[in-house]
């Protein structure tokens, strides 16, 4: 670990635009600065920016905010988030983005990681940024997005998209799910884990997970698989199969997996295979075990299997993981 002489958090710029979600501007700060290291320093340091001068910022509430930081703020980012914003003008309607935000975005390094949450999107592709990429949005926008900017490959299904520098969320809870994705692909599972802890939210939501659940939201006189997940959570290096699942809720095979896609937005067998995922992910950041060692605690039962699975959902396999993980690691602490 780095000494605290030497110790610099990874900068987050947030850029605060008129007509702002007061929710989505403060997902930042949230979730990045609760993320510390082992020894209780901050990992990340979040600012917010205007594209003027400081001084108040329009929101979609009945209350402004005070931005005490303008556009140069962009010139030091590591990451620049845009959330969303109501009034975004030429922007959403033309696909134009205006001179005072052209000037601001100017501004950012070449290599800058940059993240929009919901509608932000429309900066980033108005900009150019996500020209020949995926990306996502609200779902409710997606269609005029892919009107608009037709070079881009919209995905309106989907929760976030990580496109490597460049990634994307659909709205409000999505934000979350992906900064704490971030905090993941940053610092590992155990760091996300202890942001999403605090957070009262879930660890994870995989960004593939469908955006609109028809029914996301169980009837109360009705059944939910919850304990069924957390029985399987608890036994994820044993074998499971989907009929013990729904015996957990006392239902039947077809009534079970039907009722869990309509609360989780996937399938029994989906959710799982992501789960050993994530329980893999953790023991080769964190532990010294085996390849085949980590497949059996996972659930795989054999290495080639949890290398197949990892390389589909990650596009590596667990050494080339491990060994990545742990170089990116010694890199963002300073070792």
């Amino acid at each position: 670990m780095t000494s605290d002489r030497t110790h610099r958090p990874h900068r987050v710029v947030v850029l605060a635009l008129d007509g702002l979600l007061p929710f989505e501007l403060g997902i930042p700060l949230r979730i990045f600065g609760l993320a510390r290291d082992d020894g209780g320093r901050p990992l990340y340091e979040v600012v917010t920016c205007s594209v003027r001068p400081p001084g108040p910022v329009r929101t979609d509430a009945d209350f402004a905010i005070m931005v005490e930081n303008g556009p140069e703020a962009l010139a030091g980012a590591d990451t620049v988030v845009v959330p969303a914003s109501y009034e975004l003008g030429p922007v959403y309607e033309e696909g134009e983005l205006t001179e005072e935000l052209a000037a601001a975005l100017a501004r950012i390094r070449p290599g800058t990681r940059l993240v929009a949450i919901c509608t932000g999107g429309f900066v980033l592709a108005a900009a150019g940024h996500l020209d020949g990429r995926p990306a996502t949005t609200h779902w409710s926008s997606a269609a005029h997005f892919q009107r608009l900017f037709p070079e881009v490959r919209v995905d309106a299904d989907v929760l976030f998209v990580d496109d490597g520098d460049v990634l994307t969320s659909a709205g409000v809870a999505a934000g979350i799910d992906l900064c704490v994705h971030i905090v993941r692909r940053d610092h590992g599972t155990a760091v996300a884990n202890e942001v999403a802890r605090r957070t009262v939210v879930p660890p994870h939501r995989d960004g593939g997970q469908a955006q609109y659940i028809e029914r996301p939201v169980p009837d109360p006189q009705q059944s939910s698989t919850t304990k069924a997940r957390a029985w399987a959570l608890g036994r994820l290096g044993e074998p499971i199969q989907l009929r013990d699942m729904a015996a957990r809720e006392a239902m039947s095979v077809r009534t079970f997996t039907r009722r869990f896609r309509e609360e989780v937005g996937v399938s029994p067998g989906q959710w799982l295979t992501r789960q050993r995922v994530e329980r893999a992910r953790h023991l080769l950041e964190s532990t010294g075990l085996s390849v085949d060692q980590v497949a059996r605690e996972a659930g795989f039962g054999t290495a080639q299997s949890m290398r197949q699975h990892l390389q589909a959902v990650l596009g590596v396999t667990p050494t080339a993981y491990r060994r990545t993980f742990r170089a990116e690691l010694s890199t963002a602490c300073g070792e």
